[in-house]
């Protein structure tokens, strides 16, 4: 199927699989244009047969063949050319384990299978070709309650899950658009191995792209001009380290699960997913005069502050279960960017080496980015205390958290109120 640019084409074959392994017959979706076709720096630069043709990578798809269909639906091919056209845009690409929240079936049905994640393709192994090396990147559907376990968890580990339940996948990770159970409700036993691994293992979500903002409650709003460049009591330790460092990353490259942020929707209709606004790209997030303030340096000071508010909207909010648990109590940070300016809230555990918010002063502000230190016994209470958001469908906004004695406050609000630039 040809198309216009960011893909030249898709390709779709029928596949007969595989019936020794379970693998049943379906379509071979593979796109053409991601990676270098010409060498003659048209599309891509070339930079040499050593390296990345393009972006390296090109995606493919496999979906189940329904009985009677001598055709293969284009639906697929509409759905990579809006992924590719996310890529080219961002200049952000795609990796092995990444997920891809998009919030509609990807079909345009009743289908459960909502949200993608990308995962290398089972036959079609890397290549070397005179323009550098390209990979492909398989795209997976999955339910909603799979894309949770991958942000709870890690993809890779319910790619795993996926390849031993024939119905969900199987060793092809086939997408069967009418599969109407999850793998849990398939086999209740792999949310204990889901639940064993965010133990044992954390969470690999380092950071979103989502609808945030924060408030500095120990000062006068009068004193706004003035805060963000001077610094309250004893200078904190310089940033440094290898946590400083994934910190940078995660805002350099989106704040995303493994490193990819959630991608825009293909057609204005796919409103509400998290980042649904703005796709975060490298220029937005490192290069551009707005978001550079976000990393630290030394033209901009560090602020204690005494008393800070944090606001989310209810997406946003859900996800700081996740936060707490899998990234702060194994010793890691999770960062909110706003999409809507250049606000960044980073938490941080006292194990994060680096961090400009110490146990002294647990809140502390460098720009626009604030760093939120919490100890291990403060994140258990809030997980208690904040238990309600892991049950979305008796929510009702705005909801307020407070932790007086911490000089914390939390609340879930409105998408609209992200929205209006008063808030």
């Amino acid at each position: 199927l040809g198309g216009p640019d960011p893909l030249d084409y898709v390709s779709m074959y029928r596949n007969l699989g595989n019936p020794a392994l379970n693998v049943p017959e379906h379509w071979h979706y593979v796109s053409f244009g991601l990676s270098d076709l010409y060498g003659d720096n048209r599309v891509h630069e070339f930079t040499g047969t050593d390296g990345p043709s393009g972006f390296g990578f090109e995606l493919t798809f496999r979906l189940k063949r329904e009985t009677g269909e001598s055709a293969p639906p284009t639906w697929p091919a509409e759905l990579m050319q809006g992924l590719a056209r996310y890529v080219f845009q961002s200049e952000n690409t795609f990796c092995s384990g990444d997920h891809v929240s998009w919030h509609s079936p990807l079909d345009n049905s009743e289908s459960r299978i909502q949200h993608m994640l990308l995962t290398e393709d089972p036959q079609m192994q890397p290549v070397q070709t005179p323009f550098g090396v390209v990979t492909f990147l398989q795209i997976v559907g999955v339910c909603t309650e799979e894309l949770h376990a991958a942000q709870q968890w890690n993809g890779q580990g319910i790619l795993e899950l996926l390849r031993t339940v024939p119905l969900a996948g199987g060793p092809w990770l086939i997408t069967d658009m009418r599969r109407g159970e999850t793998i849990f409700e398939i086999d209740p036993h792999l949310q204990e191995r889901v639940d064993k691994g965010i133990e044992t293992d954390g969470s690999n979500l380092s950071g979103v792209s989502a609808k945030c903002a924060w408030d500095d409650l120990s000062r006068p709003p009068e004193d706004d001009e003035d805060s963000r460049s001077i610094c309250i009591g004893t200078q904190p330790r310089r940033l440094s380290g290898k946590d400083t460092e994934q910190i940078r990353e995660t805002l350099r490259r989106g704040l995303e699960i493994n490193s990819k942020p959630v991608l825009p929707p293909i057609n204005a209709q796919r409103q509400n997913g998290l980042n649904h606004d703005r796709a975060p790209s490298r220029k937005d997030s490192l290069e551009s005069e707005s978001s550079a303030a976000i990393i630290p340096h030394e033209l901009i000071r560090t602020r204690q502050l005494e008393s800070v508010h944090l606001k989310f909207n209810q997406e946003s909010g859900a996800l700081i279960p996740l936060c707490l648990r899998g990234r702060l109590l194994h010793g890691r940070h999770f960062t909110y960017k706003s999409i809507t300016g250049d606000t960044a809230i980073t938490f941080v555990s006292t194990g994060v080496e680096g961090a400009f918010a110490t146990e002294e002063h647990p809140y502390a502000a460098h720009g626009p980015w604030l760093q939120i230190l919490l100890t291990e016994e403060f994140v258990e209470r809030m997980l208690e205390d904040l238990e309600d958001l892991n049950s979305p469908e008796e929510f009702k906004l705005p909801k307020e958290y407070s932790w007086p004695e911490k000089k914390l406050k939390v609340s879930i609000l409105p998408d609209a109120v992200f929205d209006n630039p008063l808030h």
